[in-house]
């Protein structure tokens, strides 16, 4: 098979690329590496089975032509981390709407199968238990930039539920619940490698708020694995599949394991929002994942525990980018 994955020098994109590679796939990538990182795939590029193409998704004549070089496609481009979310929400509108537009329709057009990975974001300010796919959206003001971020996201739900509704199109929506693990960068909001290079600088832990949210981490590995398995059911098409962990954790003790497992001095030091993120800035107590349809699907259940993935991330912020640490091995 030859993929398409847009965002493919990203922190999970790159990670999929790897694992197309490893198993003989043919890859095409499509990043404008305005997050991304040439260097997560530059050791793919020499043996010829992925070819780097450095452009936006927002250039609808480049993108139509990705995808129509493919066979599938893994759609993961976009504007993440509530950091770059609330700084600069044109870009998040723009990039996660338009872009998305592109890729979607050149697919449908074309025919190709296409993989899109939306977020838990979609669910706005609903904590009431575990949530399935169908749970209601609860979202706040658009004014708000971080509202802005999940109303773009939910736009490229429904365009694919409605292209493969009207159209026929082979469409599968893959919603992430907080993957992370080795690449992953603390710069944009991401919560799990800040706290590991605060830690291993001696810093303080910020925790924003009064650290009692929760939230339930998966290692990309285990998110990988949904994925591809994802892509290659017939079944799924058409349908949104939650993407996560059930082992939920406030984030205070998320800063604890993560001081404990690094041997850090550090301590915790608690941040109000809107110190972080400006005034009006909205947060939600918990977000917890129902993965019952993935699993009566397609067999899938996380392999990593929370602190595995923290010694992960761990042991890549020691080394660098090409130390056998950042790169991740996908469950069977």
């Amino acid at each position: 098979m030859r993929y398409l994955v847009t965002g493919g020098a990203g922190f999970i994109g790159s990670h999929l690329v790897e694992a197309l590679a490893a198993r003989g796939d043919q890859v095409l990538v499509l990043d404008d590496l305005s997050t991304g990182e040439r260097r997560n795939v530059e050791h793919l590029l020499p043996s010829g089975s992925v070819e780097l193409v450095e452009g936006s998704i927002m250039d609808a004549a480049l993108t139509d032509d990705c995808v129509q070089r493919v066979d599938a496609c893994f759609h993961l481009a976009s504007a993440v981390g509530v950091q770059l979310v609330v700084s600069r929400p044109l870009d998040t509108l723009l990039c996660n709407v338009r872009g998305t537009d592109n890729v979607i329709s050149a697919a449908a057009r074309h025919g190709r199968r296409l993989l899109y990975t939306s977020t838990s974001e979609v669910y706005g300010k609903n904590s009431a238990g575990s949530l399935s796919e169908d749970s209601d959206r609860i979202l706040g003001s658009p004014f708000k930039a971080r509202w802005g971020y999940a109303i773009a996201k939910a736009f490229g739900e429904a365009l694919s539920h409605s292209y493969s509704r009207e159209t026929g199109a082979e469409i599968v929506v893959a919603r992430l619940f907080n993957t992370v693990g080795p690449r992953q960068k603390g710069a944009y909001g991401m919560v799990l490698p800040r706290f590991v290079q605060q830690a291993l600088a001696g810093d303080d832990l910020t925790v924003y708020g009064n650290g009692t949210q929760s939230r339930c981490f998966i290692h990309v590995a285990d998110t990988l694995h949904a994925l591809l398995l994802l892509v290659e059911s017939d079944e799924a098409l058409g349908n949104v599949y939650n993407v996560g962990s059930s082992m939920e954790v406030p984030i205070i003790e998320l800063a604890a394991r993560v001081i404990e497992r690094t041997g850090s001095g550090s301590r915790v030091q608690l941040v109000a929002y809107e110190d972080a993120y400006g005034e009006g800035f909205e947060e939600l107590g918990r977000r917890k994942p129902d993965t019952t349809e993935l699993e009566r699907l397609t067999g899938w259940q996380p392999s990593r525990s929370l602190d595995e993935t923290i010694d992960d991330v761990i042991a890549y912020t020691r080394g660098d980018a090409d130390a056998p640490s950042a790169r991740v091995e996908i469950a069977s």
